[in-house]
């Protein structure tokens, strides 16, 4: 069988249920953090920040690249000038104010819904890698059928709490043709919630308009199904493609991330705290004008951080200044009582190796440290970006199940029993055979799978498999044991006429119009 087919190999009824007796791929529920968080700001500190920040929004502004952005803006009163908007700090404090803390993310399969913000968090796939390295470790362009194997892995990992949207790019369909074929591919392999294609205007409703097919208009009224992200231009800029994406989703009560793009050092000041106070202000602005779409819509205080190496200039994941910067911006956003997004397991190298994994380490303590809620970029991110690793992505799962267990907290609940079983055992004893412990081995301590404890002896005797070669194995087992969740027929037909007609409509020659 070919390995790049894997999913469609088909198998008895009987194997797919011993498979499924001994693996357990039912989704975590969001993750409940009980452990402390690490905040470095003073109270004076974080309204230092603030103060700074409501200083940039009334004297520098933000320019709002945008026809329609900048009449809303003077419908409420805004001082507009030029494309630039000066906002007075009253007036984003009472906007965003109206913006809900918490809410429920709603999945078609409604076991899979996640209450969102506050003291929850998720875990959400990495995407836009235009490269994949695949099933054989080779880097190379991805099609329609690798990102459908992402959404599958992101279905039967019990960590991910999301399909995301293009995990890679299918470069097998026209540009202006693929943001309908991804979400489809989104919505069909995986009954999580999922996230929505921000890449033109048209192109977010297109989205919404697949979601009320899939849902119903009226209950995306009153129920989020889908993330957008929209991302600024630091520094202080809105482009018209981003907000025009961002209407689509406040317009239908989709809650949006707000994502200033940080290059710490490019496209911000060259020191951590100054970095902060302008992407918070330039958060901030756009966080308030979806409240001018729409009242009340959910929104999300995002951002992309990075730092940039000031011998390369090339963009760095997983450094010091990074996980500051995310305690900062959790502690800003807990400020003003609004959900907030980072990322996570980011790595920088070519290859799965030791640099990866750091970095990608790193990167998730302070995620999980910093408060985060919507932990994006959670599994297979490489190369800065540039591809999607289907080993990493695996063990990227995996390292988001044991941060889960270590941010949920100790456990308290059999502590009389464990206290009782010292007295039995007493000194010089060992307590395998123990009931406490034959009742409690499988949740007492993390064992993780794509990582090898054995003796050096016991890993040569069972072929000396490194991790990457491991991982790929697991990801090849995962989507051979895949089983499609099932789909209302008439929905699925409806979605595939809506797509029909929408590529007739969209010519594969408004590519270069429909990317930004």
């Amino acid at each position: 069988m070919n390995v790049e087919a894997v999913g469609t190999e088909r198998r008895g009824r009987g194997a797919r249920k011993a498979v499924r007796q001994k693996r357990d791929t039912q989704m975590l529920p969001a993750l409940k953090r009980s452990l402390p968080l690490t905040e470095p700001l003073s109270e004076e500190q974080v309204v230092r920040i603030d103060e700074a920040s409501m200083g940039i929004l009334e004297e520098v502004g933000v320019v709002f690249r945008d026809p329609i952005a900048l009449e809303d803006w003077k419908r409420v009163g805004a001082d507009v000038r030029g494309e630039t908007v000066h906002l007075d700090r009253g007036m984003v404090r009472e906007l965003i104010a109206t913006i809900p803390s918490r809410f429920t993310l709603h999945a078609r399969n409604h076991a899979n819904d996640l209450p969102f913000g506050g003291d929850h968090s998720i875990f959400v796939p990495m995407t836009g890698a235009p490269y994949l390295r695949d099933l054989k470790d080779e880097r190379r362009n991805p099609n329609l059928d690798d990102l459908a194997n992402f959404h599958k892995l992101s279905h039967m990992l019990p960590a991910i709490h999301s399909s995301a949207h293009h995990i890679v790019e299918p470069y097998d369909h026209p540009i202006s043709h693929r943001h309908l074929r991804i979400t489809y591919s989104s919505m069909k392999h995986s009954d999580k919630t999922f996230m929505g294609m921000t890449t033109s205007p048209k192109n977010a409703e297109d989205v919404m308009d697949m979601c009320a097919v899939l849902f119903g208009e009226d209950y995306l009224e009153t129920h989020p199904v889908c993330t957008g992200n929209c991302n600024g231009n630091s520094p202080l800029v809105w482009d018209e493609t981003m907000l025009g994406a961002m209407r689509a989703f406040a317009r239908r009560n989709q809650p949006v991330l707000c994502s200033p793009f940080v290059l710490g050092g490019a496209n911000t000041p060259a020191s951590v705290a100054p970095t902060v106070a302008q992407l918070n202000a330039e958060a901030l602005s756009a966080l308030a004008y979806t409240q001018v779409v729409r009242k009340g819509t959910p929104a999300i205080y995002g951002h992309y951080l990075a730092t940039v190496s000031m011998k390369s200039g090339a963009p760095m994941a997983g450094t010091p200044e990074i996980s500051l910067m995310n305690f900062m911006i959790g502690q800003m956003a807990r400020f003003y009582d609004v959900p907030w997004r980072t990322s996570n397991t980011l790595g920088g190298s070519k290859v799965f190796d030791a640099q990866a994994g750091y970095e990608s380490a790193t990167t998730m303590m302070a995620a999980l440290m910093s408060g985060a809620n919507y932990i994006w970029h959670s599994a297979g991110w490489n190369e800065a970006g540039m591809h999607c690793s289907m080993a990493k992505f695996v063990v990227d799962a995996e390292q988001c199940a044991m941060g889960y267990r270590m941010a949920q907290g100790v456990r308290w609940d059999d502590f009389e029993e464990a206290m009782q079983a010292v007295r039995d055992i007493g000194p010089g004893g060992h307590y395998l055979g123990h009931p406490h412990t034959l009742e409690n081995f499988q949740r007492a301590f993390f064992m993780p799978e794509m990582f090898d404890n054995n003796s050096i002896e016991q890993w040569h005797a069972e072929g000396a498999i490194q991790t990457n070669e491991r991982a790929l194995q697991r990801a090849r087992d995962l989507l051979n044991e895949y089983e499609e969740p099932t789909l209302d027929a008439g929905v699925n037909e409806a979605l595939l006429d809506y797509i029909a007609r929408r590529e007739r409509e969209i010519p594969a020659a408004e590519a270069l119009n429909q990317e930004h």
